[in-house]
This record gives C-alpha cells, sequence and structure tokens, in this order.
C-alpha cells in the first residue's frame, strides 16, 4: 500500500470491513426501516402518556415499548455512522447519519414524559410496585437513578424540548468532524530527499512515527497549520458547545458545567479535580521522559513533532492476523471465552474495518449497540502501535459484548466514565505479554514506546484538554467571551508547564491542538481518559499479580454495563476511584516505563 495516496474505499476488499449487512442487508433496507420507526413512534406516547400511573403493569408495557424502540433507532444509528465514518466523502452517508441523528432526538423526545410521570407516582408506590411486577423488578436500579436526580427534572414539556435539542446540539461536533475530515486540504509534507507525501487525517500517525525528521516536522506543520487556517471557525463552532454545555447545566439547575456533566453519573466533581492535582503534582516525571527522548534521538532540541520519533531502526511488522494472535496471547488470563469471541470478531464475523481508506475519518473507534456486532473503525498499518490501537478498541467492544449478553437495553451500555478501563486494560496486559516474550532489546524498546505513546496521550494530553476544557466553561460560566486566540494562548501555557523547558512550544501550532480533538464536543469526558487508564493499570497488576478473584472480580465489571453506577462497578472490579491511589498507582507504572527505557536507550 502506497504512503503517498490512500486507496479509495471502494478499492478495499469486502473481508476487510465492517459487516454492513449484519445489521441491514441494503441502504434500501435501512430506509425501509427508518420510515418504519418514524410511523411507529407516535403510537408511544398515544398509548401510555398520561397513564403510567395506572398501575405496574402498565409502567412495565411502556417500558418494553420504549426498549423495542430505542433498539431499533440503535441500529439506524450505527449503521448510518459506520457508514460516514469509513467514508467521510460519501454525501449519501452523510445524510443518512444526520437522518439518524435526527430519529434518536425524536425517539428520546417521545419518551419525555416518562419520567416526570414516575416522578409524580412516587418512589414508595414504585418500590411496591418492583415487588409484585416481575417485569419491573429488573429496572430497579434505573428507578433509583431517576429518584435520584429528581431535582434536576424538569416539567414534561420541559423535558420534551430538552430531548428534542439533542439533534440541532449534535450538528456542532458534525460541523466540526467535516471541516476535519472533509474540507481541510493538508498541503503535503516534504521528506529529507525532496519526496512529497500527502497528509491525511489517515496518514498523519505515520508521518510523525517516521525516522525522517524532515517528514515529521513537514507533515506536523501541514497539520496543525491546517486548523490554524480555519482556526476562527473551530473557536466559534467549539465555544458554542461549551455554551450548549452551560445552558444545559443552567436548564438542569446545576451548579457549574462540570457538576452537570458529572451528576448522571452519580460521580462527584471532587474526582475530577484531585486527578488534576495528581497530575501536575506528577508531571516532573514527564519532564525526565522528555529529557530522556532529547537524548535519545540526538537532538539538541526536542519538538512536538519528535514525540512520536522512533527510538530504534528495526521496528517490528505485525501483519493484521499476527497482532490477533498476539492479542489472545496477551488476553489468555481472562479465559477461553473471552479470547474465543474475540477472535471470532476479528477473523470471522467482520466486527472490524480494517485498513486506512481516503476519507476515512481520523482515529478509531468501538461502536455498536444490543443486537449488532460491538463494531470497530480503524486504520491498521501493521505496527505496533496499530496493534495497540486494535488491542484496546477490542477492549471496548468486548465491554460491550458482555454487557449486551448479560443485560437488558436499559442497562446494554456503560458510561463514559468506566468506557476506558477495559480499552486500557487490555493494552496493559497485551504488553506484559509482549515484553515477557519478546527479549529482543530492539522489541523491547518498540513496546515501551508504544506504552509511552498511549500515556502520552491519555496521561498527558487528556489531562492538559482537561485542564483546558473546565478553564473555558469556567470563562462561559463568568459571563467572558472565548475567541480563537484566547483558546491557542491558553493551550500554549498549559503545555509549556507540561513539557517544562524540555520540549521547545511553538504556540500558535501547539496552541491550536484543541482543534484537533473532537473529544471535547463531549462535555468533560476527556478527563475520564486518564481516570481510565489509571483504574486499568491497578486491576491489570492484580491479574498480572495472580490476585485470588481478579480475573472473576474483573469480568463481573464487563458483564455488569450500566446496572451500576460507574464508580460502583469499579469497586466490584476491585478499584476504588474516589481515592488518587490507583492514579498513584498509574503514575508508578508510568515512571517505571520511563527508566527502562532509559535502561535500554543507554546500553542500544
Amino acid at each position: 500500500m502506497s504512503e503517498t495516496a490512500l486507496p479509495p474505499r471502494s478499492a478495499i476488499a469486502p473481508e476487510h470491513t465492517w459487516n454492513a449487512p449484519s445489521v441491514f442487508q441494503t441502504v434500501d433496507d435501512w430506509h425501509a426501516e427508518y420510515k418504519a420507526l418514524m410511523a411507529d413512534l407516535p403510537g408511544l406516547g398515544a398509548a401510555y402518556q398520561g397513564r403510567l400511573a395506572d398501575g405496574p403493569g402498565t409502567l412495565a408495557g411502556f417500558l418494553d415499548a420504549y426498549e423495542t424502540l430505542y433498539g431499533r433507532v440503535g441500529k439506524i444509528v450505527v449503521y448510518a455512522s459506520m457508514m460516514s465514518a469509513v467514508d467521510s466523502a460519501d454525501q449519501d452517508a452523510a445524510a443518512m447519519a444526520g437522518q439518524a441523528m435526527g430519529a434518536y432526538s425524536r425517539v428520546l423526545a417521545a419518551a419525555a414524559f416518562a419520567e416526570p410521570e414516575i416522578l409524580a407516582i412516587g418512589q414508595d408506590t414504585i418500590a411496591g410496585w418492583l415487588r409484585s411486577e416481575p417485569r419491573l423488578a429488573p429496572y430497579a436500579h434505573y428507578f433509583d437513578n431517576v429518584f435520584r436526580k429528581q431535582a434536576h427534572v424538569r416539567a414534561a414539556e420541559v423535558e420534551e424540548v430538552l430531548g428534542m435539542l439533542a439533534d440541532p446540539f449534535s450538528s456542532v461536533a458534525k460541523t466540526a468532524s467535516l471541516l476535519a475530515n472533509a474540507d481541510i486540504q493538508f498541503r503535503p509534507a516534504t521528506t529529507r530527499d525532496g519526496q512529497t507525501l500527502s497528509v491525511e487525517q489517515g496518514n498523519l500517525l505515520s508521518h510523525l512515527l517516521s525516522d525522517d525528521r524532515t517528514r515529521r516536522q513537514t507533515a506536523w506543520e501541514s497539520y496543525t497549520d491546517g486548523y490554524l487556517s480555519f482556526k476562527n471557525t473551530f473557536a466559534n463552532n467549539l465555544a458554542t458547545t461549551v455554551k450548549q454545555d452551560v445552558f444545559m447545566a443552567r436548564a438542569r439547575r446545576h451548579a457549574s458545567a462540570l457538576e452537570s456533566a458529572l451528576f448522571p453519573y452519580n460521580i462527584p466533581t471532587d474526582v475530577f479535580h484531585r486527578l488534576i492535582d495528581t497530575f501536575r503534582q506528577h508531571l516532573p516525571t514527564w519532564h525526565r521522559y522528555w529529557a530522556i527522548r532529547r537524548r535519545a534521538l540526538g537532538v539538541e532540541t526536542l519538538h512536538p513533532y519528535d514525540i512520536w520519533a522512533p527510538l530504534t531502526a528495526n521496528r517490528p511488522h505485525i501483519p493484521y492476523p499476527q497482532a490477533v494472535d498476539w492479542i489472545s496471547d496477551g488476553l489468555a488470563p481472562l479465559g477461553e471465552d473471552y479470547v474465543a469471541a474475540l477472535r471470532r470478531g476479528c477473523l470471522e464475523e467482520r466486527w472490524v474495518d480494517i485498513y486506512p481508506n481516503k476519507g476515512k475519518r481520523q482515529g478509531a473507534f468501538s461502536s455498536g449497540w444490543k443486537g449488532t456486532h460491538p463494531f470497530i473503525m480503524m486504520s491498521y498499518n501493521d505496527t505496533l502501535n496499530a496493534l495497540s490501537t486494535l488491542a484496546h478498541e477490542l477492549g471496548h467492544s468486548m465491554h460491550s459484548y458482555l454487557a449486551w449478553q448479560h443485560q437488558p437495553m436499559v442497562y446494554s451500555d456503560y458510561s463514559l466514565f468506566v468506557a476506558e478501563v477495559a480499552s486500557n486494560f487490555n493494552q496493559a496486559l497485551v504488553r506484559a505479554h509482549l515484553l515477557a516474550t519478546q527479549p529482543d532489546p530492539d522489541f523491547q524498546i518498540a513496546v515501551i514506546e508504544e506504552a509511552m505513546f498511549y500515556f502520552h496521550r491519555y496521561f498527558f494530553i487528556m489531562p492538559t484538554l482537561a485542564r483546558f476544557e473546565l478553564e473555558m466553561h469556567e470563562r462561559v460560566e463568568r459571563g467572558e467571551g472565548l475567541s480563537a486566540d484566547s483558546l491557542i494562548a491558553l493551550m500554549a501555557d498549559l503545555f509549556a508547564e507540561g513539557y517544562g523547558g524540555e520540549v521547545h512550544v511553538d504556540r500558535e501550532r501547539t496552541g491550536i491542538t484543541w482543534a484537533t480533538f473532537n473529544h471535547l464536543y463531549a462535555n468533560f469526558y476527556v478527563f475520564q481518559y486518564a481516570t481510565g487508564i489509571s483504574a486499568a493499570h491497578a486491576l491489570a497488576q492484580g491479574v498480572l499479580d495472580g490476585k485470588p478473584g481478579a480475573v472473576e472480580d474483573y469480568l463481573s465489571f464487563l458483564k455488569a454495563g450500566d446496572s451500576r453506577y460507574p464508580l460502583d462497578a469499579l469497586q466490584l472490579a476491585g478499584v476504588d476511584m474516589r481515592t488518587p491511589e490507583a492514579v498513584e498507582t498509574t503514575f508508578g507504572v508510568l515512571a517505571s516505563y520511563v527508566d527502562r527505557l532509559a535502561g535500554l536507550v543507554e546500553a542500544h
């Protein structure tokens, strides 16, 4: 596969693409189901609105009917969003994705009457109905959560309007995605020998991982300059999302956007602030790593585009089937059933849209719904980093797979707070396996580089973005404005602190980093990458150490889905995120990688 140009979507072999026909056989079938769902939707309110207090049977009937509609719209959303993600230039798919989000918004709006009616019934009455109606028994946690949120649930008319806002509000994130993935034209990168190479979302990482510093520099500068050329649009877009977050917080009578974002998951804001405090205390570990990397590369000044540069020329070439084998071996402690399901997904059932193509959106993600496969979109390129990305996304997918098998629709998802635990857990176990079975020093360096790649993203970039996000929201809450230049300056200042004088700060190009992360359109999501990697490493250590019950407890956590509050689910697995212990432990793991890398580089 040429590095100079990505193949069109049509050139990718079907066996290397996600299994779209398993959701809908054809696009026409999708459109038919969309029309059928829209026709059926009014029946929910007609049958149940104003009647939930009639008795436990009526309430159970409503919940059954709503779950059926929710399952149907989920398949519509998954199909359209995956179609659009693998080819952002496909305008029909983009239109379908917009329709799907509209359908999802309408399903939420159609059921908006339910929670106010449930609250009016009263918690004591609901408790009695739970005992008398077996169909309601599985909803005990759901009802507990409804009454917990009572102070922030508005009247039915207000809830209906807030539900309808999901679609227009989602357009802001879609605008940013289309701007980044379809409209920005990045100028070519240049190699040390003068060759020009295209720069696209799907191949940026391959440029940054190159041993050619000229290529890295020109690709990074092209990429950041592409975003800078639209800085005002991106800034206005992000500011709009922040204002939406503040609006929703105030509409639901929360003290802040941060509190509003964490309240649905029953997470105190102290968890966020404790993470940031611990992160700042451990910045010297990162400063030491930058210094080691600069010496290993033999450069006078370390630049941001050097952060991904290889420290060994002998990097392993890992085809996709080999990656699946090594991932399976690393996850063997979780048992035969876990590994067998994972292998079927990767090699037979086509969970994974594997290789890059022109128009494929940046990054990787796991998608799906109860009733579909847990699909993965990525751009596998035969590197150790690609293996690790696959292991990471399989963590998400296996979390979904087990939750869907063991939970009803109401608990079939899991919160953002626990979403990054299974993914990082998988990576921790696979790294341990590779370090234990691949003694070659070059391979060991490559494994640690891969670990540092993810630690850099989750334990450096994401907490830095979290600090940025908090300041943005607080400025809007104080009535202050946000502009492109002020956001760039804030971001540059935060990175300067994190780099500690060991990395050169190109203030404009470093400062535009916020625009390259669509994660900021999910209210206070980014800090949860850092809490997720912390919980993951604490739990993985128990499994690697052979702690009694560690595997069983971890699998119970995966199977629990959303049937417990996130902090309680993690406590079931064996880690308490109400304290800083897991974050401290994971900084210890980070420091051990830095120490090991220093020794390997010195002996290399």
